[in-house]
């Protein structure tokens, strides 16, 4: 099955912490309100970000908390998924679980500047900067992994399992 996805991307540096993306004043409210907060140390992201786009980041993306909402609110603004240098482990592990693709990729946070044009292919993990014509090799998914991104998350893939 075909799995590349093409896309604009944001760029964000190192260390960006699952309580920026998923504040804990907002657990619980409505999505408008939500919204407002997601990656609230940029301002205006949420409301600019479009469906598609991607982030490219620098290392460990998503450490602190263990919030599923973290990744669950980038999901819901659209994104197509995040490539960065390197993840914090539960925050990956809620990625894959909700099947949004986030690839770990060394040099990725240098190959790219906001809004390049990115492609990823999540079947190989292959990162191509089209604007600048630069490829680069990320670290692919296990085989089962890529199965829960492609059947649509964990809870899919265990109902097929009963």
């Amino acid at each position: 099955m075909d799995m590349t996805i093409k896309g604009r991307v944001w760029k964000f540096d190192h260390n960006v912490d699952t309580d920026v993306m998923a504040p804990w004043t907002s657990l619980g409210q409505p999505w408008e309100e939500r919204r407002k907060v997601i990656l609230h140390n940029r301002p205006g992201f949420s409301d600019q970000v479009k469906p598609g786009d991607f982030i490219v980041a620098g290392r460990n993306w998503g450490c602190g908390s263990s919030r599923e909402n973290a990744p669950a609110n980038l999901k819901e603004l659209g994104l197509a998924a995040v490539v960065a240098e390197s993840f914090g482990r539960i925050y990956f592990r809620n990625s894959v679980a909700i099947a949004f693709p986030n690839i770990a990729c060394p040099g990725v946070h240098e190959a790219f500047e906001e809004g390049d044009e990115i492609e990823l292919d999540l079947n190989t993990a292959r990162v191509r900067n089209m604007t600048r014509s630069t490829e680069i090799q990320g670290q692919p998914y296990t085989e089962e992994m890529l199965n829960i991104i492609e059947k649509g998350g964990l809870m899919n893939v265990l109902k097929e399992r009963i």
